[in-house]
């Protein structure tokens, strides 16, 4: 089922291939999530494989997940096919649609295939959707078409693991069950050797063995199912972030690197009772920002945000939401023309064409809180619809207009532009404050990844049966 830890399971696999010797990809044929990134070539693909390419030492490509969808509204995607918007779609037009991207899929597999040893293919929700198993193109479907053995992966913190296990395995057809070679069970508490009675049970009802019980971890790595946890944080740190959390919102691993620095809280907020009184609020990018911004109307929050006092920042779709005006004559999402929070001067207008690029640059004409940032180093990458101009734009210096601030105002299309300048902006904060936290130092992103896929892989191989894993590999079961 979805959240049950698959994406990290891939991972730590990768990681460990990796350090094992193989070259190793991760492929998942089709995905669906409002976190996606853009790749060397200006290609779109989701973070999950990217986070799982990392783990395996390799570049991102967009082969490893040849279809995106990014949801536009609860009936309808986008649909991103090799990294380029093919259209938008409702989820009943998809279904009749999808069968006719498996030329696609294949292609882009079987470029994987040619360049490395093992391909480890991620599945998307559950297996066992049996309204949508004789079109399925990600799950038992995508396996028989690359003729790969299956792990299945249960989730035992949620309770119902040997029911999710053994209901999943029983309405599969004959040959799909053949293909599961063995079970995990995910995210354990507790002492195992309690849990071994249900162990032999369910392996002596499906005749699966079970392969490996892996402990509940935290790991600092970019999951998709990680926004889930970071909802329930609700305590506020010396310095206190806000992050609106949209509807619509993506990539909100934009934040994450606020998280590593200690003393610092970031609190995904829904209304004016969780705003409280933070030091920064940042409005995340958004798929349906009109419909997102209206949203923000309609509770209050945009009140509340144009009455603080404190820094405001808007990355993306957010960015837009901050502007005088946001115009969708084309129905690149939601369609319509709105007034926006009018705390920047700038008009947006949407047309057909994604921008999508990665980008390097100085901050360059910022004042307010965050003025001390002018000249320190940015890099990151564009996903966008709109385009925003103003009389006079607030240049980052790589040539093009990227952001625009006025007091303590922040917007800029720029994701990953936290990255280098976490710690500056925390600093810039405590000062305002009137406080010290003593020596805040940006942290080496890169070296804490590669620490935390290890320590991943440790735990995985700790707790996994690997020799029946490359048994099952090499086809000897």
């Amino acid at each position: 089922m979805s959240n049950a830890g698959k994406s990290v399971i891939a991972a730590a696999l990768c990681r460990i291939f990796k350090q094992d010797g193989y070259r190793v990809a991760p492929f998942k044929s089709q995905n669906m999530a409002l976190n996606s990134y853009i790749t060397k070539d200006g290609l779109e693909m989701g973070r999950a494989q990217v986070m799982q390419s990392q783990a395996a030492g390799i570049e991102p490509s967009v082969y490893m997940n040849p279809i995106l969808l990014k949801p536009t509204t609860d009936k309808g995607s986008q649909v991103i096919v090799n990294g380029e918007v093919r259209c938008d779609m409702t989820a009943a037009d998809y279904f009749k649609y999808k069968k006719q991207l498996i030329p696609e899929i294949m292609s882009a597999y079987n470029k994987l295939s040619e360049e490395y040893d093992i391909i480890v293919i991620e599945g998307a929700g559950s297996p066992a959707e049996i309204n949508l198993k004789q079109d399925d193109i990600v799950n038992m479907g995508m396996a028989k078409m690359a003729d790969a053995p299956v792990l299945l992966v249960g989730d035992i913190d949620r309770g119902g693991v040997f029911a999710q296990l053994y209901g999943t395995v029983m309405l599969l057809d004959e040959d799909e069950k053949e293909r599961i070679k063995g079970v995990v069970i995910n995210k354990f508490r507790g002492d195992k050797s309690i849990l071994q009675p249900g162990l032999d049970e369910i392996n002596n009802l499906t005749n699966k063995p079970v392969v490996g019980v892996v402990p509940y971890g935290n790991f600092d790595i970019d999951d998709e199912d990680s926004l889930s946890e970071r909802l329930q944080n609700n305590k506020k740190g010396i310095i206190d972030i806000a992050v609106i959390h949209l509807p619509k919102i993506s990539n909100f691993t934009d934040f994450n690197v606020f998280e590593r620095i200690d003393g610092v809280s970031v609190r995904y907020i829904k209304s004016v009772r969780e705003l409280k009184n933070p030091d920064m609020i940042i409005i995340p990018g958004s798929k349906s920002t009109i419909t997102d911004l209206l949203w923000m109307r309609e509770n209050g929050l945009e009140g509340a945000i144009k009455k603080s006092r404190c820094v405001v920042f808007g990355i993306c779709g957010g960015y837009q939401m901050l502007g005088s005006r946001i115009i969708d004559d084309v129905n690149a999402e939601s369609g319509g023309e709105v007034r926006g929070m009018e705390l920047l001067p700038i008009v947006t207008q949407f047309g057909s064409e994604k921008t999508r690029t990665r980008v390097k640059g100085k901050f360059k004409n910022i004042d307010g809180v965050l003025k001390s940032l002018r000249d320190v180093e940015f890099e990151g990458y564009e996903i966008h619809m709109g385009q925003s101009t103003a009389m006079e734009m607030t240049e980052l210096d790589n040539g093009k207009h990227d952001g625009y601030c006025k007091n303590n105002v922040y917007g800029s299309y720029v994701h990953g532009i936290f990255d280098k300048c976490a710690a500056q902006i925390i600093k810039c904060l405590c000062y305002e404050k009137g406080i010290d936290m003593g020596e805040i130092s940006n942290i080496d992103n890169d070296a804490l990844r590669e620490k935390e896929y290890d320590r991943l892989a440790d735990m995985v191989r700790e707790n996994i049966d690997m020799e029946m894993i490359y048994k099952i590999l090499n086809r000897e079961v």
